[in-house]
């Protein structure tokens, strides 16, 4: 009688997936964050203090965070444009920069550095019709920033690029038909049912401009407490076998990425829940 009473789930083989895939994410994620955290409490309070509030770590992390967040901003007004265009209008060469939005993904992160140095260097292609300007972009956070939103870019566009092609025109239509003008259609039809994709595209240009490496260790010049990321500090505590130092820095930068992670999912999932209820 149990088993004839026994509820079955929905999803045939649920149980046996879902702890397949705890045990999987917990091998390839918690395992290694939890040695991470675990490995920094050999420092010692007073010394973890000491190594994360030294002026050159502060620095290296407000630059890293801020530029960052610049980046995410910048990605999410301009990704959405790109987005706009490519779904709305048709034009010669459509496809092609189509694809060239992919190029960070499939370009080597060092490739990408290289390539921004020569343009914005002082000397570059760019760089030297901005050097007279007294405009100075390699080598400071400016190319910093520059670095991130290149290889954020298509993180927006391609989250945001779906659910507007899946929109559905007769809403527009309809509010047309209402006596709606283009600016109102926007702010209440279009925006606010694009507003869940473009927060989580806008995330995860964020989400990875953090730890990002290659691609800004060129164009920054490296110099403590103006264009020196958290990441290059881990890298220099390595190269000096200093590995609890490195720890240290780490878990910061884990710990904060958490929190603004944590607090983007919010805002996201209430974005979803009013667009879900005004409909």
């Amino acid at each position: 009688m149990s088993l004839l009473n026994r509820q079955h789930s929905v999803l045939p083989g649920f149980g046996l997936s879902f702890g397949i895939s705890v045990v999987w994410l917990s091998l390839i994620v918690l395992l290694p964050f939890t040695a991470l955290v675990l490995m920094s409490t050999k420092l010692g309070w007073s010394a973890f203090v000491a190594t994360v509030g030294a002026e050159r770590v502060i620095a290296s992390l407000k630059l890293s965070f801020g530029a960052s967040a610049v980046a995410a901003l910048i990605n999410a007004v301009f990704g959405f444009l790109l987005a706009w265009v490519l779904v709305r209008y048709p034009f010669p060469g459509k496809r092609l920069i189509d694809a060239l939005i992919d190029l960070p993904f499939a370009l080597p992160t060092a490739v990408a550095g290289i390539a921004l140095t020569t343009l914005y260097a002082p000397n570059g292609w760019i760089g030297q019709y901005l050097a007279p300007l007294g405009l100075k972009v390699a080598f400071t956070p400016l190319g910093i920033v520059i670095a991130l939103v290149f290889i954020g870019l298509p993180f927006v566009v391609r989250t945001v690029q779906p659910v507007l092609e899946d929109l559905e025109k007769e809403l527009e239509e309809a509010a047309t038909c209402l006596g709606a003008s283009r600016g109102q259609i926007f702010r209440r039809v279009i925006f606010p049912a694009v507003l869940p994709a473009l927060i989580t595209g806008t995330t995860m240009a964020f989400a990875r401009a953090t730890g990002e490496f290659g691609s800004v260790i060129f164009i920054a010049g490296n110099i403590p407490l103006v264009s020196e990321i958290a990441p290059l500090i881990i890298i220099s505590k390595l190269d000096q076998y200093d590995y609890l130092g490195a720890t240290a820095v780490a878990v910061v930068m884990l710990g904060l990425s958490f929190v603004l992670l944590f607090a983007i999912n919010a805002i996201q999932w209430w974005a979803s829940r009013r667009h879900g209820g005004g409909r």
